[in-house]
């Protein structure tokens, strides 16, 4: 049976076709849909503002592309953050200059904010200004600004947020569906991005029974923190904490 990547649809393909390519079985079952801002004029007001900013961090590839989709011509003073390789590769694709950029050190333990902070502290002051760009719930809420947003705001740096993207539940088709039924069993191996997506699970195959299943946190960036939660959720869909695998 395969590994299961439950990320959204373009994210799930790309991890899918690097895990064939390492000899893997994997299949995507995408438990996230990604959908337009909740406010789109929030989000074009803070694009037309780019250069404005010293800094803009983007919480992962949805959100550089959820932002660069309509936004000027990078500015040739404004630095671009990026907590793991997805994203940055994202921005270079938005034609982001190499130069502008800024990612966790190459031989990073994790790619993540901490990691990230330890690249760029230092290089904003009291008084500048930074753009989180991030997603949004259904109901088109985010959370707090986070670990990093705490850090920049105790070093006296402005910090402004704005959704570039909506996160949504996914519709189903029959082979999907089809997919998640024989995976239920111990030798299938579900790769859950965010607590979000299983709980979605439990909506899309509420008559599944997952207590032999396998499935591994988000350990990456922030997420890393939001694991106990990811586990709770699954627990809570069925998926046994026992069963729960973080090698």
């Amino acid at each position: 049976m395969p590994v299961v990547v439950t990320r959204p649809a373009h994210d799930a393909q790309r991890w899918v076709l690097r895990l064939r390519e390492r000899g893997i079985e994997a299949e995507a079952l995408p438990l996230l849909a990604i959908g337009a801002a909740p406010d789109p004029s929030a989000l074009q007001t803070a694009r037309a503002a780019l250069a404005h900013y010293a800094a803009v961090m983007f919480v992962s590839a949805n959100a550089v592309q959820g932002f660069c989709a309509g936004a000027p011509a990078w500015p040739g003073r404004t630095r671009a953050w990026a907590p793991g390789p997805g994203t940055a590769e994202a921005l270079r694709e938005q034609g982001v200059p190499a130069a502008l950029l800024d990612v966790p050190a190459a031989d990073a333990a994790q790619f993540d904010s901490e990691n990230l902070w330890r690249a760029v502290a230092g290089q904003l002051r009291a008084g500048d200004r930074l753009l989180l760009v991030r997603g949004a719930d259904a109901e088109g809420r985010s959370r707090g600004r986070g670990w990093l947003g705490a850090q920049l705001a105790a070093a006296g740096v402005q910090v402004d947020m704005v959704s570039a993207y909506r996160r949504a539940l996914p519709a189903r088709t029959g082979a999907e569906r089809a997919l998640a039924a024989r995976s239920t069993t111990p030798d299938a191996l579900w790769l859950f991005s965010s607590s979000e997506a299983a709980a979605n699970l439990r909506q899309l195959a509420p008559d599944l029974h997952w207590g032999q299943a396998r499935a591994r946190p988000p350990t990456r960036g922030s997420r890393k923190r939001r694991a106990p939660r990811a586990s709770a959720t699954c627990a809570n869909a069925g998926h046994p904490s026992k069963t729960w695998s973080r090698r």
